[in-house]
């Protein structure tokens, strides 16, 4: 799929909306701050091929996610990226932040964003974010 959000191929995960670019912003976002394709066939162990589920289930184990960053903050910002990435491709739009919140929460402080819900677990829509 790459960029392209899941309700652009099935209509049962919601609506064609603005959230759509949420979702190929996050890919990007993803893509940016490791330098990875989200999909990539060339790895040896096959749980890192599609590689924005590998950084989610990295992150919530607790793992390095390999950030390369030459000054601590510089890794912290990785990090912020990539959960902004992670929030921004929910499969369902209706759990996906709007632009406004996803400027905010790249321009937040600290460590205080929180994971968002598994973004692969298409069984049940995310809860909303925010309007």
């Amino acid at each position: 799929m790459g960029y392209i959000a899941p309700e652009v191929f099935s209509q049962n995960f919601g609506n064609v909306s603005y959230k759509s670019d949420i979702y190929s912003f996050g890919m990007m976002l993803l893509e940016i701050v490791d330098g990875r394709k989200n999909t990539d066939d060339t790895v040896q162990n096959t749980s890192q091929a599609y590689f924005p589920e590998w950084v989610y289930n990295s992150l919530c184990q607790g793992e390095e996610l390999g950030i390369k960053a030459e000054e601590e903050e510089h890794g912290r910002i990785g990090k912020r990226l990539t959960v902004v990435g992670l929030w921004c491709i929910q499969w369902y739009p209706m759990g996906r932040p709007s632009m406004k919140t996803v400027v905010q929460m790249l321009e937040g402080k600290g460590d205080t964003l929180s994971m968002p819900p598994n973004p692969f677990d298409s069984t049940k829509p995310a809860r909303a974010l925010d309007n």
